[in-house]
Parts: structure tokens; C-alpha cells; sequence
């Protein structure tokens, strides 16, 4: 019987980690480009920076490089790359030297992987994802005042990327060895991590590890100025009869203390709208670890998860463009143990005593929303 993801911890290599700015852009490969462009542009109102018959460029209000994400077509939907902005040109040396004593799978690009990058990086981390480090970059206009192009959905920046991985802790150890911090966390009292956020600017995160099959994309997310902002998004949506189209929310989250809204695009990704998370750049910031059991940690107003946000995510492609295989996680997952047929959840903590030998710890009409079994 082969021993458990946990086991095999990825070795921490001698040479340093590239100094990493931010989360940049996301390619995604979309089956129908018409489609995820009128959603992408049409509907959620980013900017085109440049576009042929076979991709999508696209910016959001703020920013002032190339492009957050690329809509590239192609036979499968999946992510072919989570890319991060580093330091200084020196940083893709660093890159280079790192993945490759971990004996990860390297290609560099001195003209770019996409228009508007310059000399780039590319690698399959030891986690199975597809991650790209880029400095040099075509600068184009930040229409922060241009006020007539803006919309009352305005997404201002990319926010975070957020990915399934089976063994979170494994995860976590080796994101800290390439430089991120832990922001916070889900635990339960015998010591699982269901999920975890890590940051290089300084706010919540750059990207987030959750449990589940994986590797996969779980969302992308792009930031709002204000929580409005995503409520004028879902009018939007509601005006356009595309409210299909919003999996969960809007709300606010315990974790992060963002105000929030998941969306599903033609394919499948999810897209998450993102507002007023929090400074993390001190030193010292201390890690918030939330109780699984607790139901205010993913909605702070005590909403239940839809199944699928726990177990719908999209593949991600190795550097040839074949989607990468999927591993299953061994440790309970976080739907399971909140919302099935033996889980329990609790509001107030005193609950989590009383919770499974009291059935009526929760009002009966939240008692159905977090018993998946009396959903069904």
C-alpha cells in the first residue's frame, strides 16, 4: 500500500527562491473564445489590451501591465498557467536554479510565453501546477481615471489565485520555502488543515491551498473597490438573465473578512469578486486559524457552502498542454466533515461541546442547510 502525500514532504532546496512580487496574470483555455470573451469583457467589464482569432488579452481598471488574464482557445478547459511578477530580471535566474534542484520540469522563454511578456519562466512545481515568473513587461494605460470607461462592477485588479492540492500542510511547507507567509488557516482540534492562505504583498493572500483532489484551479479573483460594486454585478447578471451564472454569494467571509461573490464562466472556472480584506505587512502579522466546525468561517453571516464550490475545480495543464493527472486527498474533506451525514457546525463555540449529542444546537431551520443528507 503506498504511503500517504504526507509523507512525502518536498525537500527545501539550497538555492534561494525568486524574490516574488504578486500574483500577475492567469492563462486559461476556454473551448469557445466568443462566449468567455462576451463574459469576461461584456459582462464583468474587463479591458481588451490586444486580441486575435486564438486569444484574449485583458486588464482590469488599474493596472498598468499587458494583461491579468489571457482567454486562450483550446480542445479543454483548464489553466495553463498562475503567473507572478518577481523583483528584478536577476529573480529568473533564481527561478531557474531553485526548480530545478527540486528536479522539476523548466523552460525559459526570452521572448515570453504571451504577448506582452518578456523573458519568462515556466515550470511544473512539485505540486503538479503550472506556475510562470516574469519581470520585463509591455506597460499599457491604467484607466484608474478614466472614469467614462468605468462600470458599476468595476474590477480594479487582479486579487488571488486559489488551488486544490490533496495535502495541504505539504503545500503550505513548500510555498513557505518559496517565500510566501501564511495569513490563515482551517483546522480541526485533532490537527487537519483543510485550507490554507498565503501572501507576498501584503493583504490575505496571492493564492490559497485547499484540500481536495488535486492539483486543480479552484478560482481566480479579481478585486472591487467597494462591496456595491459586486452587487451591482449581480443586477447585472440578474438584468441579463445570467444569474445561472453565480454559484454562491454575495456575502462576506469569516477567513479573510472579505466581501465576496463566486461566479462560474462558460467553461466551468470559477471567478470569484473580491473586496475589503486587510493590511497583513508587518512582521509580526499573526495567523488566524479558523475551526472547521465553525459556520461563520466561510460566510461570516452563517450562509451554507454549495456542494459544488467544494468539489468542482478546474484541471490545470503541464508545459505541453496535457491537463495534468488528478490525485485524490486521503484526509477528510472540509465538505464532509461540515455539512454530511455525521458532521457538526456550530455558531457560538460553547456549541461545539453540545453539537453532536444535541441535535437541536442549531435552530431547526439551519439544521437542513448543513446536513447535506437533509438537503437531499
Amino acid at each position: 500500500m503506498p504511503e500517504p502525500i504526507a509523507a512525502h514532504s518536498i525537500p527545501t532546496p539550497v538555492a534561494p527562491p525568486p524574490d516574488i512580487l504578486r500574483c500577475a496574470y492567469m492563462e486559461l483555455v476556454v473551448t469557445d473564445l466568443a462566449a468567455s470573451r462576451n463574459f469576461y469583457v461584456d459582462v464583468l467589464g474587463l479591458v481588451v489590451t490586444e486580441e486575435d482569432a486564438e486569444a484574449v488579452y485583458l486588464r482590469s481598471i488599474e493596472e498598468f501591465i499587458h494583461h491579468n488574464l489571457v482567454l486562450r482557445q483550446g480542445p479543454v478547459a483548464a489553466v495553463a498557467a498562475f503567473s507572478y511578477r518577481v523583483r528584478s530580471p536577476e529573480e529568473l535566474d533564481r527561478a531557474v536554479a531553485f526548480y530545478t534542484e527540486l528536479g522539476c520540469e523548466v523552460r525559459r522563454a526570452p521572448e515570453g510565453f504571451t504577448r506582452g511578456i518578456g523573458d519568462s519562466v515556466r515550470v511544473i512545481d512539485p505540486l503538479g501546477f503550472p506556475y510562470e515568473f516574469f519581470y520585463d513587461v509591455q506597460h499599457v494605460e491604467r484607466l484608474a481615471w478614466r472614469y467614462d470607461l468605468h462600470t458599476p462592477g468595476a474590477l480594479v485588479r487582479l486579487d488571488h489565485f486559489n488551488q486544490v492540492t490533496p495535502d495541504v500542510p505539504r503545500a503550505v511547507k513548500f510555498m513557505e520555502d518559496l517565500g510566501f507567509r501564511v495569513t490563515e488557516d482551517i483546522q480541526d482540534a485533532e490537527g487537519t488543515t483543510y485550507a490554507a492562505w498565503l501572501r507576498r504583498k501584503p493583504t490575505v493572500h496571492d493564492t490559497a491551498m485547499t484540500g481536495g483532489d488535486g492539483p486543480r484551479m479552484h478560482h481566480v479573483a479579481f478585486a472591487t473597490h467597494e462591496k456595491h460594486n459586486i452587487i451591482a454585478i449581480c443586477d447585472k447578471l440578474g438584468a441579463l438573465r445570467l444569474s445561472d451564472r453565480i454559484e454562491r454569494g454575495p456575502g462576506r467571509h469569516g477567513v479573510s473578512n472579505a466581501f465576496y461573490l463566486y461566479l462560474r464562466d462558460p467553461d466551468g472556472h470559477r471567478v470569484e469578486i473580491y473586496t475589503q480584506d486587510y493590511w497583513t505587512g508587518d512582521p509580526d502579522n499573526p495567523v488566524v486559524t479558523w475551526d472547521v466546525h465553525d459556520n461563520q468561517r466561510r460566510d461570516w453571516w452563517g450562509n451554507p457552502v454549495v456542494p459544488s464550490w467544494y468539489t468542482e475545480a478546474s484541471p490545470v495543464l503541464d508545459l505541453d498542454g496535457v491537463p495534468q493527472p488528478v490525485v485524490a486527498r486521503t484526509d477528510t474533506s472540509e465538505m464532509a466533515v461540515t455539512i454530511g451525514a455525521d458532521g457538526f457546525s456550530y455558531t457560538r463555540p460553547e456549541d461545539a461541546s453540545r453539537a453532536q449529542d444535541d441535535a437541536d444546537v442549531l435552530p431547526s431551520w439551519k439544521q437542513g442547510e448543513y446536513k447535506l443528507g437533509h438537503q437531499l
